[in-house]
């Protein structure tokens, strides 16, 4: 087999890793909290510290593989992802467990800086097309069979072994790699900007950070001040550095043209409103409804296997629809979902939801062919590289925000409900039903007590919960609407038809 097959196939390989342990770590956290006795927090950054890493890591090891190689640091992210796959499943704690999780997202980050740029070296003209086709229907498999995949491993063997699977796949794709692959790197690879990607990678971490520990520290104690103030500063300090440099790790003079701003936005809104409600999802189905990791993932290909579908119509009617019209009707669409999905009661069957999953499919699977061919339709061809990175970073960013502000919401309305309901619980009671533990928390009630308070935890379970679904759909459709406004065909470098897709990181 010819060279540039087999690098599309480490490619796709990898792909398909990286963005499964996005989708597929979801089914399985009811599994880790029970197992590690984890928090919300916990849990939460189980699913950010995995995007937190490969949001601020992305763009850096794009200009790394531009020095050293692309096969080089490709090969190195493999070996990274696989070994920090191996010690998530060994992890008996949660910190030790999510430790591990940003370690994996260094290795997921370096991938998939290369993998574009890896075909890219390799194929030209049609077969260069067909090549990212294919990229792109594993990066839509990847996101459509995650859930179903996750709960099939966790039920049958555990949830350690949603990363142990990773070991031999990793193992042999990195043989491959390092046999069959080229590794090419630019002739004028700019110098790496460091004081960039430490202000970043600090500022999004202290923002993620004062979002899960504000609940428990207290929104006004110094370690929550710090964090948020901290952020702010570094965050500014991080634009400053971007616009005074000439090897800016993120080229904020993209932003300029207003198209490039709203499918940002666009691409944020849709991680931040609808992928980062997958963990409240999760914990509502398996948690509140009691279905297992199995059954939990057969009710999400709804929503999943339908994104998958609509994708490539999406992509045929941008031939023949403005851009934007895509961008805005399908991201509105996942806020009318996730409308569709609220409401919801104690006692309601999962079917409650599915009006919602269709519909939010339907939106998922418009706007991700449209985001991407806008990112790159929108700049130079000389700057595809970074719109691209910029694109797939504020994709993993609004994961990683969404969840954190939606967990803090979710969580305080959690607390505030059983105050008024069960007044006599500890604060403990709380946290457990925030992390989807209620039923072994009622456990520890006194006999008489148990049924009352399983009532006010699903109670409080369920009114957090539709909370938050208002506040996702807000975020997707006021999102869609600045999609609608902000991106101009006028802005369009070249036909969005024509732009190089990159399916969603989701």
């Amino acid at each position: 087999m010819a060279r540039r097959w087999w690098t599309l196939l480490a490619v796709c390989v990898a792909t398909f890793m990286l963005l499964l342990d996005i989708t597929i770590v979801n089914v399985a956290l009811p599994s880790i909290q029970r197992d590690l006795d984890a928090s919300l927090s916990s849990l939460q950054w189980v699913v950010d510290a995995y995007a937190l890493t490969l949001a601020s890591s992305l763009l850096v090891f794009g200009s790394l593989g531009d020095r050293l190689g692309r096969r080089r640091i490709f090969s190195i992210g493999f070996a990274i992802f696989t070994l920090a796959s191996l010690l998530c499943g060994l992890s008996s704690d949660p910190t030790v467990l999510n430790f591990f999780r940003a370690l994996q997202g260094v290795g997921g980050a370096a991938m998939f800086a290369t993998s574009l740029a890896l075909i890219a070296q390799e194929f030209e003209g049609s077969e260069r097309a067909s090549a990212i086709g294919i990229w792109g229907a594993t990066v839509g498999g990847a996101v459509a069979v995650g859930p179903l995949v996750g709960g099939v491993i966790t039920d049958a063997l555990g949830w350690e072994w949603i990363f142990f699977v990773n070991v031999p796949i990793g193992i042999a794709a990195i043989f491959l790699t390092e046999t069959q692959l080229a590794n090419v790197a630019a002739s004028d690879p700019k110098p790496i900007d460091w004081a960039g990607l430490v202000t970043f990678s600090l500022a999004l971490f202290g923002l993620i950070f004062g979002l899960i520990r504000g609940n428990p520290a207290g929104w006004a104690s110094p370690e929550i001040l710090v964090s948020l103030i901290g952020a702010a500063v570094l965050m500014t300090a991080f634009i400053v550095i971007e616009l005074r440099r000439d090897n800016a790790m993120l080229d904020l003079s993209l932003f300029r043209v207003p198209a490039f701003g709203g499918v940002s936005i666009v691409a944020w809104a849709l991680s931040a409103g609808m992928f980062a409600m997958f963990l409240y999802l999760t914990l509502y189905i398996q948690d509140v409804l009691g279905f297992s990791p199995l059954q939990a993932g057969l009710r999400f290909l709804p929503v999943t296997l339908l994104s998958f579908v609509v994708a490539p119509i999406g992509g045929q009617l941008l031939k023949r629809w403005p851009a934007r019209a895509l961008l805005g009707s399908g991201l509105i669409l996942v806020g009318v979902g996730l409308l569709l999905m609220h409401g919801v009661q104690v006692g309601d069957s999962w079917t409650r939801l599915l009006p919602g999953f269709l519909v939010a499919g339907v939106g998922i699977g418009l706007t991700n062919p449209a985001i991407a061919s806008t990112a790159l339709g929108v700049v130079p061809p000389a700057r595809a590289g970074m719109a691209s990175g910029i694109n797939s970073t504020f994709r993993q960013i609004g994961i990683a925000t969404g969840v954190a502000a939606l967990g803090a919401v979710f969580q305080s309305r959690i607390a505030s409900e059983l105050a008024i309901s069960l007044p006599q619980a500890p604060s403990s009671f709380a946290d457990a039903v925030s992390s989807g533990a209620a039923h072994q928390a009622a456990a520890t009630a006194p006999p008489q007590f148990r049924e009352r308070a399983l009532d006010a935890a699903n109670h409080a379970f369920v009114v957090a919960f539709n909370e938050i679904l208002l506040i996702g759909a807000a975020v997707a459709i006021v999102g869609g609407v600045l999609g609608l406004v902000m991106v101009r065909q006028s802005d369009f470098v070249s036909p969005p038809a024509e732009a190089t897709a990159e399916p969603a990181a989701a």
